[in-house]
Order: structure tokens, then C-alpha cells, then sequence
């Protein structure tokens, strides 16, 4: 038996030699090391590609390669510095002036006459800014005055203290109950357990609910390697919290009146999904994603993989960050508006900002869920500390009181009726604004706003000139891209200014129509040039190089 294995033995030794004398020597040294290299390069090449897609994988092999010439990065970074140089304008030049260190002797109330120095030296934003300031009048009466005497009275509370500070603890459970009944939490298909907490903005409490989702579902299902999908319209909010919590995102491309494309959503849903997004309304155009499809989409999967029960589904997750201090109004005022709230079934979470149409201090948003089971995945407890038993419900630990308190006082000053009264004011003024831009024959549209958002572009004028002329009448408006357009975000500062907007805007088409061109000291150029540059690799480390340099 031994022999006889030793002799198979030998004959295998003496074929498998005979069988690479015909090859040198080297060759047989290499071979090896090459497939140990493309056995290892494989699956990394792989995952980029189901990370990145196919294009943008070979894209970047290809200018990572090109990178490597002599002289390539060196000329590329170069040329990355100087549209860096451009974004900051004279940002560099102010910055020579801020101050490093403590001064020796404190100012006392000295500090306050620079404060009000420094802040002369802000542009003009009252009736001028997309978006930005949502209070109407001046910062110095009125709705602003009210909200900055609740902010002062409890400046020094903090809820993360919740036996001492308990009026803070009433505000914060009232408001986002407030909150919670506009968006459906009194009506029977809601449950009658949504809950929540209030956070410092709407990127917070998306964070939170994508946190949420992604512990929820591996708690259900055992999903350990998960992911969510979005329309191209979703708030970069997501892609941060893709970053944040490893998940891969998926980005589907939004039909053709740039709502969130159910069908394509479909298509991507696998058993690691975990989330799926909608917007009510999308930051770019103002339009409501069919918030009722998506929610029964869920419920179709829930039944379709028998794996939950149809109440679980997957998780749906919709953005009301502009949209909820609104939309609710904007119903009651007769507009058309799409289901977009917890009545809709499969919706699990909502974020809606409180600080925006609101009318609250910057920093107020709240998140709210379906039921507790949801929302117990958002907390981090902590039970090994030397420092004591610890239990926190959001991403700070500490936080402002009085930014609580400013909002509570907020909602109260306002109630039901002053909101209905101003969604009447800036959905008029909206939709005037709407019917006048409609009336520039250079200019359309983009899809059709559902509120405050108008977006609009132009097929035989480069939009982004238009908005550099915008800019040196004292406008500032977002620049927007797929499509190349420019919004603006009406808000009460806005309703006695639409008339100028419009002259000025009619204007500023004029006079690209007549001298189309880059503007001395414009962007249009840059936001141009990356709009349409393949490698979005490039174009994201001018957006980090940017940012690091101004902050």
C-alpha cells in the first residue's frame, strides 16, 4: 500500500516535470506571483465597481494612472489651487485680521460694541438670500425679538440635564408633539405611537433616522451589510450619512418631473436594503416625491419577501426638512398637495426643520418615528463607564436649552392661524413668482413646484452668468446642476420683494443675452467646468481642498 503510493507519487513528479521543461525558469517564478496578484486585485476591483459603478471605476483607474506621469499631478494640483483661489475670492485677504489668541486684558462689555462691528461687516441679506432667513421684518423687532428674549432666558440650560432643567425637558416633549400632530400623528393610520426628539438641524435628523433604520433592520432582518436608496433630488445630508455609518447609497435618477422614479427604486431593492428615501419637497426644485407609491412600495416588499410582517416593510424615511411647516398649511389653503406624511403607510420616519419655515432660532429640527421600536435604536447607552450609567438621545450630548426654548416660544407666539396666514403670504408670492419667470422667454421652469422653491434655467443662455449678474445686484440664489438652473427659496423676507427680484432678473438676462461671457470675478466658469468634468474625483477634492482652506 505504502509503495504503491509512492509510486504514484513519483509518476505525478516525473509527468508535472516533464510538463514545464518546456517553459523557462522565470516564467515558472512569475506565473505564481502574477495570479496571487490578480487573485488578490480581483475582488478589490470588484467592490469598487458595485461601490462606484463600472464607468466611474475605469474613469478613475485612468486618471489615477495619468496622475502618475511625471509632471501630471504636479500641473493638476496647481490648476486645483487656482480654482480653490478663485472659490474664496477675497476670503484669504479678510482672514489676515482674526484674531489667534486670547487678548491680555478681557474686553467685558466692550465685546458686545465689537460684536456689532464685526457684524456690520455682513452683506445685506434682509429680502436677498434664497432661503437663509425665513422670519419677515427686521432682526430687531417683531417675531425676532420675541424668539431672542425666549433664547436668553434659558441660554444656560441644558436638557442633558433633565431633573434640573425640566421646564426644558415640557418644551422639547411639546414641541415635537406639536410637530407631530401636523404631520398625521392624530390620524388612525399612524399608529398612535410616533414619537421623537428635537435636534440641532435638518442634517442631524437625517443622520438619526438613517442611524436608526440601519440598527432597526439588523435588529429585523440580520442585515450587516447594508444599504439605501435615494432619488438624484435626496439632500447630500444622505451621502454623509452613508459616509458616517457605512452603507452603501444608491442613487437613482428622477423622472422625467424630477420626482424620486418609484420604478427604478424598485429595481435596486435587494435583501441589504434597508432604506429608501423621498422628499417633500426636493431642496432643488420644490417638488413633492410620490411619497404615497413609495410608501406602498414598502408594504408590496414586506409581503413580496415574507420576511416581516407587512407593518415592518422596509424603512421609509421622508424629508420634510422645508416642507413641514408648510405643506400641512398649504393643504388647508386648498392647494393640491400629495399625501407626504405618517397617513401614508410604510412611512417610518420624518424629518422636518423647525428653524426654517418654523420660524424658529437656527439649530431647532426634529426627527420622529413610527413607533418606540424605531426610535430606541437612535439612543446610545452606555453602561461600562467609570464616569457613571450614561444614556444620550441624540448625536450631542450636551445641548442648548435655549435654542429649545426659542422654538417652543416660536410655535406658541404663532399657533395655527399664524401659520396658515403666512404659508397663505409666500405661497402667493411663489407662485407669482412662478408666473412671472414663465413670462422671460430665455428662461424655463424646471419641473413643476409644488411650493416655495422656484427653479429655473435656460436653453439658449448659460444660467449660471445669469446668476453671476444676480450676484452683483446684491442676490444670492443656489446654484443648482442636472439640470444647470438657479432657485430661489421664497420665504416673508421675500413677499414685498418679488417685483425687483423679477426686474433685476430680467435684466440680468438682457445683459447676458447681449455680452454672453464670463464676468469679471463670476463663478460661472467654475460651476460650469465642474458640471461637466467626467472625473468627479477631481471635482470632490476641489470641494475638500475648498474647505479646508476656509475653515
Amino acid at each position: 500500500m505504502e509503495s504503491s503510493l509512492f509510486s504514484s507519487l513519483y509518476r505525478f513528479r516525473t509527468a508535472a516535470n516533464s510538463f514545464l521543461s518546456q517553459y523557462e525558469p522565470l516564467t515558472l517564478l512569475v506565473a505564481p506571483i502574477l495570479s496571487l496578484l490578480v487573485a488578490l486585485t480581483v475582488p478589490s476591483f470588484l467592490g469598487l465597481v458595485h461601490e462606484n459603478g463600472l464607468k466611474a471605476t475605469l474613469l478613475g483607474f485612468i486618471m489615477g494612472s495619468v496622475k502618475l506621469l511625471p509632471g501630471v499631478k504636479k500641473y493638476i494640483d496647481a490648476e486645483k489651487q487656482k480654482v480653490v483661489d478663485k472659490l474664496q475670492s477675497s476670503g484669504k485677504s479678510k482672514r489676515n485680521d482674526w484674531r489667534t489668541e486670547l487678548p491680555k486684558a478681557g474686553l467685558g462689555v466692550g465685546t458686545i460694541d465689537k460684536l456689532k462691528d464685526a457684524k456690520m461687516n455682513d452683506v445685506v441679506w434682509q429680502g436677498k438670500c434664497s432661503g437663509t432667513v425665513y422670519i419677515g421684518g427686521s432682526e430687531s423687532e417683531g417675531h425676532f425679538s420675541l424668539i431672542n428674549e425666549a433664547c436668553s432666558m434659558f441660554a444656560h440650560t441644558n436638557p442633558l440635564h433633565l431633573d434640573v432643567f425640566q421646564s426644558i425637558v415640557r418644551f422639547e416633549a411639546e414641541v415635537v408633539a406639536m410637530t407631530a400632530a401636523l404631520l398625521g400623528s392624530k390620524e388612525k393610520s399612524s399608529g398612535g405611537q410616533i414619537c421623537g426628539n428635537m435636534t440641532s438641524g435638518g442634517t442631524e435628523s437625517i443622520l438619526l433616522a438613517v442611524k436608526s433604520s440601519r440598527d432597526y433592520m439588523k435588529a429585523k432582518k440580520g442585515i450587516t451589510r447594508p444599504e439605501m436608496i435615494i432619488p438624484e433630488s435626496a439632500h447630500s445630508a444622505y451621502d454623509k450619512a452613508a459616509q458616517y455609518f457605512n452603507i452603501k447609497l444608491w442613487r437613482v435618477p428622477v423622472n422625467n418631473e424630477f420626482q424620486a422614479d418609484v420604478k427604478a427604486i424598485k429595481r435596486l431593492i435587494n435583501r441589504s436594503t434597508i432604506l429608501i428615501v423621498g422628499s417633500a419637497p426636493g431642496f432643488p426644485h420644490g417638488i413633492v416625491d410620490p411619497i404615497e407609491a413609495c410608501g406602498s412600495l414598502t408594504d408590496f416588499l414586506a409581503r413580496e419577501l415574507g420576511e416581516l410582517v407587512v407593518s415592518y416593510g422596509i424603512c421609509f424615511h421622508v424629508d420634510l426638512c422645508l416642507g413641514g411647516f408648510v405643506l400641512p398649511f398649504a393643504r388647508k389653503l386648498g392647494y393640491p398637495i400629495p399625501p407626504f406624511d405618517f397617513s401614508v403607510g410604510g412611512v417610518t420616519s420624518i424629518s422636518v426643520d423647525v428653524h426654517k419655515y418654523g420660524l424658529a432660532p437656527k439649530g431647532t429640527s426634529v426627527v420622529l418615528y413610527r413607533n418606540h421600536d424605531i426610535r430606541k435604536h437612535q439612543f446610545v447607552a452606555v453602561t461600562e463607564w467609570s464616569g457613571g450609567l450614561y444614556v444620550s438621545p441624540t448625536i450631542a450630548g450636551s445641548r442648548p436649552g435655549g435654542l429649545i426654548a426659542g422654538a417652543w416660544a416660536s410655535m406658541m407666539s404663532l399657533g395655527m392661524e399664524g401659520y396658515l396666514e403666512n404659508t397663505r403670504e409666500i405661497m402667493e408670492a411663489s407662485k407669482k413668482l412662478q408666473k412671472e419667470v414663465k413670462e422671460i422667454p430665455e428662461l424655463f421652469i424646471v419641473g413643476r413646484p409644488d411650493m416655495t422653491i422656484v427653479a429655473f434655467g435656460s436653453h439658449v443662455l448659460d444660467i449660471f452668468e445669469v446668476n453671476d449678474i444676480m450676484s452683483s445686484k446684491g442676490w444670492h440664489l443656489n446654484a443648482l446642476q442636472r439640470p444647470n438652473s438657479i432657485h430661489i427659496c421664497v420665504t416673508l423676507q421675500h413677499v414685498a420683494v418679488v417685483g425687483e427680484f423679477v426686474k433685476d432678473l430680467r435684466d440680468s438676462v438682457q445683459i447676458v443675452k447681449r455680452n454672453p461671457g464670463p464676468v469679471s470675478g463670476g463663478l460661472a466658469p467654475i460651476y460650469g467646468a465642474a458640471g461637466k468634468m467626467p472625473d468627479r474625483v477631481m471635482v470632490r477634492e476641489l470641494l475638500v481642498d475648498f474647505m479646508d482652506s476656509s475653515c
